[in-house]
């Protein structure tokens, strides 16, 4: 499964999903396909991680997987993340799917 945003690779199990991140928000979530990246919004600061912290957290209840399983490939300090699930399989990409449908 490739959206652009999204790429599962079953012969690894894993899951990699580009990540446009927009800080300070009033609310975290899901706002749109924003090129080929997933634009979320985070309400925590740019600051010490927190909104890095805050997007795993997210990520990990909207998927409904451990914080353990979830980590920032790259794109740790800037707006452009690539988030990396690993072990993953098709179930946990079709979930990850539907949050650019919400």
């Amino acid at each position: 499964m490739n959206d652009g945003w999204l790429r599962f690779h079953a012969e690894s199990a894993r899951l990699t999903l580009q990540i446009h991140a927009q800080p300070n928000a009033k609310s975290t979530g899901a706002a749109s396909l924003h090129g080929d990246a997933l634009k979320v919004r985070i309400a925590a600061p740019a600051l010490d991680d927190k909104a890095n912290t805050a997007l795993l957290a997210w990520l990990g209840t909207a998927l409904n997987l451990p914080r353990t399983v979830l980590k920032i490939r790259s794109g740790a300090t800037s707006r452009r993340k690539v988030v990396e699930i690993q072990p993953a399989d098709a179930a946990i990409a079709a979930r990850a799917a539907r949050l650019a449908e919400e």
